[in-house]
């Protein structure tokens, strides 16, 4: 089933991760408020922002963005969000906003004097930086007495880079990202070793198969995904892992076979690398009759 978690990270400041990896698509309705600037970001799949009584609809692709805003009315959040589609969401005050930006007022602009009272809409890429900060945003591994403090930092550097009007592509780090087709190749690579996370491919015979030398290929996965290719692919495998044991369908050694784990005690190891717990005790805590 598709799901829903809100995370208040100050008044009139919230974040909501938005994740449906089911076969069916997941609805998500939430009040907000007049007053309060919308924003969406499609990470994976697609969504649909329903309006009216299902008279109007706002599609929010895979890799782009929408900025929601009308002073005169309410805009309440519902959410059609299709099968294996995630969507992080910010909203946010209008007063809050205006003190991030109160002295760059005419720099934003619906928050100048002329266009403050105006409703606003407006679609956008998300940039690979951002992308990185969205991706984070999903698949961090922190303790969670300091998740808080995660989120408002990340929701903070979100926005930051959201109106990043100058950000260069053709970063430093990241000289050949400038280039989109390269940057289609790297997000190639990524759904090629999801596809094959049981017995993924080496990293040359990837940057064969993608058309990228192997230094672009390892340079470019870490500047978009934040990560490197087998990093994050572990993180990836890691939460497929909990997953399945969630589902109550396997047992430990079924998971760790299914992600690519011939031997169990090695699957054991990377399980509690990552959540610093045992499949079974993990299991054990989301179901206390499990033997």
């Amino acid at each position: 089933m598709g799901s829903q978690e809100i995370i208040k990270i100050e008044d009139d400041f919230t974040l909501i991760r938005f994740q449906n990896d089911s076969i069916d698509t997941f609805n998500a309705q939430r009040e907000v408020g007049s007053g309060l600037i919308q924003f969406h970001f499609g990470l994976k799949g697609s969504a649909k922002f329903i309006f009216n009584q299902g008279n109007y609809a706002l599609e929010l692709k895979e890799e782009k963005s929408l900025l929601l805003y009308n002073p005169q009315k309410e805009l309440p959040l519902n959410l059609e969000l299709a099968p294996n589609s995630w969507v992080i969401s910010v909203i946010i005050s209008i007063k809050k906003f205006h003190a991030l930006f109160s002295t760059e007022a005419d720099y934003i602009t619906f928050l100048s004097a002329d266009n403050k009272d105006k409703k606003y809409y407006n679609e956008g890429n998300i940039s690979p930086s951002m992308a990185i900060v969205l991706s984070q945003l999903f698949h961090y591994s922190l303790h969670p007495s300091i998740k808080n403090l995660y989120y408002k930092g990340k929701g903070y550097e979100l926005l930051s880079l959201y109106f990043n009007r100058t950000e260069d592509p053709n970063a430093e780090q990241c000289p050949f990202l400038i280039d989109e087709d390269n940057v289609m190749k790297i997000k190639k690579a990524k759904e090629i070793i999801i596809a094959n996370m049981a017995e993924p491919p080496g990293l040359q015979e990837l940057a064969d198969e993608i058309g990228l030398n192997l230094k672009k290929l390892k340079m470019g996965f870490k500047q978009i995904y934040g990560d490197t290719v087998y990093g994050f692919l572990f993180d990836y495998k890691m939460d497929f892992a909990r997953k399945l044991l969630d589902s109550g369908s396997y047992n430990v050694n079924e998971v760790g076979l299914k992600i690519g784990y011939s031997t169990g005690s090695h699957f054991i190891a990377a399980f509690k690398k990552k959540f610093a717990t045992t499949p079974k005790k993990y299991l054990m805590s989301i179901n206390p009759n499990t033997q």
